[in-house]
């Protein structure tokens, strides 16, 4: 029995994994089969991303001899859902592995909310960033994710959704980059992914309905709106450049001020398309939640299309942080609003099973330990 389970991975894994690819490089793919029109690329994109369909036999559209020929040479495949974990609020968390390397997981999140769900995906196995005040950063980085890796996180989100069977709104409406890992230190794929995502021929995702948070890659920010003209988050925490460096590390290379001002650039090139940008700011008890502090934020903030998100510390094991009290979290937010910047506070979601902001980490031995 396990000499044919590994048989079968080994089979699956010696295929060509479609998902993930443009619709270009498919086509250019399916033009060294002989059965393959020219418009065979499409019906299969389409199929894959508009209907999820895993199994080439069900693509009836097509003759009997392709199906065969592309399920002998390749393989839709999402990735492995190792863990899948509910949470007294709903949340969902999934632990997702790529092949058979067993460090090779990720954590993606589905957040509900009454009128929409929003996706928290992960672009890199572990994080180089190492932001103090986040369990992901306690997780070396192991690799940046593919195009395919990051897709498959929406498509195991969506078909456990039953997206793709419905004739409705989809359940999971909104998408974020906010899971493991630095997008912008992977961009080539997640731009890749991005482009898939909302291509109107197959999933057809609304470009503001999908965010890119980063820590400040400064050189890279203009391009979230240049080529792909999504949203914009950026991990701020801080009003000062000495906190940001201990918070933020990237902080050394890219400091606040070029941050902003590559925020700027950003919001040019986005011109009448562009939404608020909005900046991330985790609230530390006694470390940057005064209200000096929130007129500081206000005063880097002003010029700019701005949402300030507070998020209540959500604590991990090991911290050194504890979260700001809800009377300063509030205080702080009132200053904030009273100045005309617009601010949320973010409630925490699925604490309890570790799906909450910064609370994402991926390790192997963390997982032998969980019970589904």
């Amino acid at each position: 029995m396990l000499k044919r389970c590994y048989s079968r991975l080994a089979t699956a894994l010696a295929k060509k994994n479609i998902v993930g690819l443009s619709l270009q490089q498919l086509q250019h793919e399916l033009a060294t089969i002989a059965e393959a029109r020219k418009y065979t690329a499409q019906q299969v994109w389409e199929h894959m991303y508009r209907r999820g369909i895993t199994d080439f036999q069900d693509m009836t559209n097509l003759s009997k001899t392709l199906r065969s020929e592309l399920e002998a040479r390749y393989k839709i495949h999402y990735g492995f859902v190792q863990l899948s974990q509910v949470s007294r609020d709903q949340t969902r968390k999934w632990l997702v592995g790529f092949d058979d390397d067993p460090r090779a997981v990720v954590e993606s999140v589905l957040i509900p909310e009454p009128d929409r769900a929003t996706l928290c995906v992960s672009s890199q196995i572990g994080c180089s960033l190492q932001c103090s005040f986040c369990h992901t950063g306690t997780q070396k980085l192991f690799r940046s994710l593919t195009a395919s890796e990051v897709v498959g996180q929406y498509m195991i989100a969506a078909k456990e959704a039953n997206d793709f069977n419905s004739t409705t709104r989809k359940t999971v409406s909104n998408m974020v980059f906010m899971g493991q890992g630095e997008p912008l230190y992977n961009w080539r794929q997640v731009r890749q992914a991005i482009q898939i995502l909302t291509d109107t021929n197959g999933i057809a995702m609304p470009k503001h309905k999908i965010t890119v948070s980063t820590s400040g890659v400064v050189p890279l920010i203009p391009n979230v709106a240049s080529d792909v003209g999504v949203s914009l988050a950026i991990s701020l925490h801080a009003t000062r450049n000495d906190l940001r460096d201990v918070l933020v590390p990237l902080n050394k290379t890219f400091p606040l001020e070029l941050v902003l001002e590559a925020c700027s650039n950003y919001a040019q090139l986005m011109g009448n398309r562009g939404r608020r940008i909005t900046f991330e700011y985790v609230m530390l008890d006694g470390v940057n939640d005064s209200p000096s502090e929130a007129r500081d934020l206000v005063r880097l903030l002003r010029q700019l299309p701005s949402h300030v998100n507070l998020i209540p510390f959500n604590p991990w094991p090991g911290s050194i942080y504890r979260t700001s009290k809800p009377e300063r979290i509030e205080k702080f937010a009132t200053i904030v609003m009273d100045s005309g910047v617009h601010c949320t506070v973010r409630r925490p979601r699925g604490q309890d099973i570790m799906a909450a902001c910064g609370q994402l980490k991926s390790s192997a031995e963390k997982k032998r330990n969980l019970v589904v």
